[in-house]
């Protein structure tokens, strides 16, 4: 039987149910191969050679495949239809020639197929290719290009700015984006403006909203009424006149659908409409498409199969009507610039099936796929045909205009399925006017001045920014989320409230990038470069060429940074950042005079832990901090390097701060006589900016003693443990529901919940037996059934017998019970010897390992000067 190759164990699952009996399916599980995390894994010296490695969780399944061939030497490689896709399936060819599992007459095919379906499988099949080598070259390097910069930048970002993790191709100019819009909001300058708006009324007595936009005979501008007076003037001239309609105009209009998604539109409406990340999306897209339900979910592409939009325009008749299905099938051009991205856009395996339909589980894929279902059907759906009103309102003077707009449907079209979601708010221009005719008067009702003010640029959402991303042409698809998600788990980006934020190691490392290595985080050579790789992959320009044109002018410019100090690094990016972190003061002052000791100037630092703060030059004599970033932060929830202040204990200073392991709250400082004074986490669910000195106290004074067991006169305790919050006597704990039942819980509840953890048979609590049976009657010593995990077992001393299938614990007699234990002793000496050899046989055996283990740890010694550079491998 052929085998054939997926990446996954659920595609193989869907495609053997088509291929069947005939052909064995196995799954790689992603990429069997990568290079090393270490110098060396790409040689620029030697025409950009490569040292590929098998991972060792691949290795099984390299085996697995390389045995499947030696029943039936056929092998067909089916992974997905893109760069990556085919990537892997030359990694596995390679790894198998390796292996000698393929010989040279074995044949090796290549297939691809857009969705999973039994018509697409079996047409693949029936048109095998060759692995296409231009795909493969342009991921070999992309990968390239990848390991160099992050394996040589990395290294730089660690020595010169402590606590950055990596840098990457893509991922830093990406940072720089966020970092960017961060900057601008910050720099923003609200500017007040005001609107008048007049509640208006038809001679029938109907009312409508009109704005002013005309006064004084002049057209208003957006910043004309600035101030609380000047709106008052322009509400009094509107009130003083009478008001006439000068005109109204309808216009008809259509609305047109938007085409079907694609990989970057697919992520940005699921983060519009359901708050999805760009890798939560395509975890779920990668389900649905392994389960047969769209089609390939990576993709540039936006035109659709023939036969799917005949598809469609049926189940649009079907469902909707035939008044719902334009003349002719609507054509959307691809925007793709080569072969490797040149899918079909994302649309439903079977147009009939609605989400409901597939009664699909998962909320995940059922809100993606009925996203994807309801954009396809409407990009194939009649365009919605629209009224749009503009009555103009004036008085007789021309002295005051106001204008009112409204919209109506007369046939909704595709909005009856769907519409696309808006980042932003969009103008409320689509109410519904009344009826209104030109030359008839409009009563005043009501006019109501509004005060604005202008509004930064937004955050970037992470849909927003892989519209920007595309738009700038930085990465692809099928790196989005991935790019993304990095810039997250770094700790150089954090999500509030659905908004990409810079960290101050994100802000660091981006003012670093950006003064030392400028032309590698520029949009524009970041977008060419990608360019470049996108000819590669169609074949129009060698791979080794672009690699050695980037590495000539790269390593050049590594070389000119070696030299730098990690003082005069900070020293340039406290300058560079200077108008953020030292904005102008009010009172025309030094911004960066110390405002504490008032001689020390403000400089930026960093800490241990990685971040970044504003101290004194007069440190320490003078300890004024405050976090990274303008001033006017000092007085939030910020913990700076110190930590943050919470009060006093008698003398003794109380204080919250940031460490290895979270939040904590200290006692004092730390001193060479006291080097780890009194501390306490914060509980799970405690957020550091609610605690204040009496909570701190309160955690300070754990473990607290609650009273003396009645039983034995023991302290009780209650605390917060390594697994939450507990009651203790001796050795029994007993989990608590809540951190705040530790201060509350009373000694009389205290005893019943240990109690009640005893019946349980608690750690620490002799468990109780179900029959006891009284002394063996020839050896002597308590015999007593037991309940054990396995099922009831007779117990004496060291002895435990288990029952014989079907005896309950209420039939053993002291004599079933003694020949039990009897026959269990006898088994357990026969054993002794064995036990003994195999104690012997591990002690030799544990000598050879601790041999072994001391020579790896010098040849680990020897190499911990480059173990840091595996986090640089990746983007």
């Amino acid at each position: 039987m052929p085998v054939v190759v997926v990446e996954s164990p659920a595609k193989a699952k869907t495609i053997n149910k088509y291929l069947g009996s005939d052909y064995t399916v196995l799954a790689s599980y992603g990429h069997v191969r990568d290079l090393p995390p270490k110098d060396g894994s790409v040689d620029p010296e030697h025409g950009f050679e490569m040292k590929w490695e098998v991972a060792s969780d691949s290795q099984k399944h390299v085996r697995a495949i390389a045995e499947a061939l030696k029943d039936d030497p056929e092998l067909i490689l089916a992974t997905d239809p893109d760069r990556e896709g085919e990537a892997i399936s030359w990694h596995l060819e390679e790894a198998l020639r390796k292996r000698r599992a393929i010989r040279k007459d074995t044949p090796v095919r290549r297939v691809v197929f857009n969705a999973i379906t039994k018509s697409a499988v079996t047409e693949a099949m029936r048109n095998p290719r060759d692995i296409d080598a231009p795909l493969v070259e342009a991921y070999l390097a992309r990968r390239a290009l990848d390991y160099l910069v992050g394996f040589n930048l990395s290294p730089v970002l660690w020595r010169k700015l402590p606590g950055a993790k990596s840098a990457g191709r893509v991922q830093s100019v990406c940072l720089r984006l966020i970092v960017e819009r961060e900057m601008e909001i910050e720099a923003f300058r609200a500017q007040e403006y005001w609107t008048v708006t007049a509640e208006l009324a038809t001679p029938r007595g109907q009312t409508y909203e009109a704005r002013l936009t005309v006064l004084g005979g002049r057209k208003l501008e957006k910043f004309d009424i600035d101030g609380e007076e000047a709106a008052k003037l322009a509400v009094q001239a509107v009130t003083s006149r009478e008001l006439t309609v000068t005109s109204v105009e309808a216009k008809p209009a259509t609305r047109n659908p938007s085409p079907p998604f694609m990989t970057s539109t697919l992520q940005q409406e699921a983060s519009r409409k359901f708050g999805m990340g760009a890798k939560q999306t395509m975890s779920a897209a990668q389900r649905l498409y392994e389960a047969g339900h769209i089609t390939y979910m990576r993709t540039d592409g936006i035109d659709m199969a023939p036969e799917a939009v005949h598809a469609a325009r049926d189940a649009i008749r079907d469902r909707f009507g035939k008044d719902y299905v334009p003349g002719s099938p609507r054509m959307y051009k691809n925007k793709a610039k080569n072969a490797q991205e040149a899918h079909e856009c994302i649309r439903p395996t079977e147009m009939t099936k609605d989400a409901a339909a597939l009664r699909l589980s998962d909320p995940d894929q059922r809100k993606l796929y009925d996203l994807i279902w309801k954009r396809t059907l409407a990009c194939q759906m009649e365009a919605a045909r629209l009224e749009r009103t503009t009555v103009e309102v004036g008085s007789a003077d021309g002295q005051v205009g106001l204008r009112a707009t409204g919209q109506v449907v007369l046939f909704d079209g595709f909005l009856r399925v769907y519409e696309e979601g808006r980042d932003e708010p969009a103008e409320d221009d689509d109410k519904r006017l009344p009826q209104i005719a030109e030359g008839e008067a409009a009563e005043k009702r009501a006019v109501t001045p509004e005060q604005h003010f202008t509004q930064p640029p937004p955050r970037y959402t992470e849909a927003t920014l892989v519209k920007k991303m595309e738009e700038l042409g930085i990465g692809r698809p099928s790196t989005y989320a991935s790019i993304v998600t990095t810039i997250q788990d770094r700790g150089y980006v954090r999500k509030d409230k659905n908004r990409l934020v810079p960290e101050d190691k994100g802000r660091l490392v981006t003012a670093f990038l950006a003064n030392y290595f400028r032309k590698y985080v520029g949009y524009d050579f970041t977008a060419k470069l990608e360019d470049e790789l996108d000819d590669v992959s169609a074949g129009h320009r060698d791979w080794k060429d672009v690699l050695a044109r980037f590495w000539r002018d790269f390593s050049a410019h590594l070389a000119e940074t070696a030299d730098l100090r990690i003082s005069e690094v900070l020293d340039k990016i406290d300058e560079v950042l200077a108008p953020h972190l030292y904005p102008p003061r009010e009172d025309g002052g030094d911004p960066r005079a110390c405002p504490n000791c008032g001689t020390g100037r403000l400089s930026m630092r960093t800490s241990r832990a990685g971040g970044a703060f504003i101290g004194c030059s007069n440190y320490p004599e003078c300890r004024y901090t405050r976090p990274f970033g303008p001033p006017g932060m000092e007085d939030g929830d910020e913990i700076g390097p110190d930590g943050k202040l919470l009060g006093y204990d008698g003398d003794d200073p109380i204080s919250l701060r940031k460490g290895r392991f979270g939040p904590y709250v200290q006692r004092r400082e730390a001193t060479e006589e006291e080097p780890k004074p009194p501390r306490a986490s914060l509980p799970k669910g405690w957020e550091p900016s609610e605690i204040t000195l009496d909570k701190a106290l309160m955690l300070l004074s754990l473990p607290r003693e609650v009273g003396p067991h009645p039983e034995d006169g023991e302290m009780i305790e209650a605390g917060i443990g390594r697994y939450g919050p507990y009651v203790k006597h001796g050795r029994l704990y007993a989990n608590l529901d809540s951190v705040e039942d530790v201060f509350e819980i009373g000694q009389n509840r205290a005893v019943e919940v240990l109690a009640q953890k005893q019946a349980r048979g608690g750690r620490g609590a002799a468990a109780k037996p179900l029959k006891e049976l009284g002394e063996h009657p020839e050896k002597g010593g308590a015999m007593a059934v037991m309940s054990g995990r396995y099922g009831p077992y007779v117990k004496w001393e060291k002895v435990n017998a288990t029952l014989p299938k079907g005896t309950e614990p209420e039939e053993v007699t002291v004599e079933m019970a003694a020949q039990l234990v009897d026959e269990k002793a006898a088994k357990k000496g026969g054993g002794k010897k064995k036990a003994a050899t195999a104690k012997t046989s591990t002690a030799k055996k544990t000598t050879k390992t601790s041999t072994a283990k001391k020579t790896t740890a010098k040849k680990t010694a020897a190499k911990s000067g480059t173990t840091k550079r595996k986090a640089a491998a990746g983007k």
